[in-house]
């Protein structure tokens, strides 16, 4: 699969987050600011995830509606992929 600048510029974004964060610890933030933090770490993670899985998903349909084949066995794969990012 391709990955768009899109995706790459959120994993970037979540990477400077992440670096952010470990500042806060060396400078002893406080408890609340720093799982503030994780969190939208953790809320950016699950939406690239998010997104990712559905241009994936896309793609798989269209190639398998080509080939004349059932969709559901890949949209089955989707949904385990993300309820196994959970």
């Amino acid at each position: 699969m391709k990955y768009d600048d899109d995706v790459k510029k959120r994993l970037k974004r979540i990477e400077g987050q992440a670096r952010g964060v470990l500042n806060m610890m060396e400078e002893e933030k406080h408890c609340k600011d720093v799982v503030s933090q994780l969190s939208a770490i953790r809320s950016a993670a699950d939406k690239a995830i998010a997104y990712i899985v559905a241009v994936n998903l896309e793609k798989c349909i269209l190639e398998e509606i080509e080939a004349g084949k059932d969709t559901g066995k890949v949209v089955k794969e989707a949904m385990e992929l993300l309820i196994k990012s959970r």
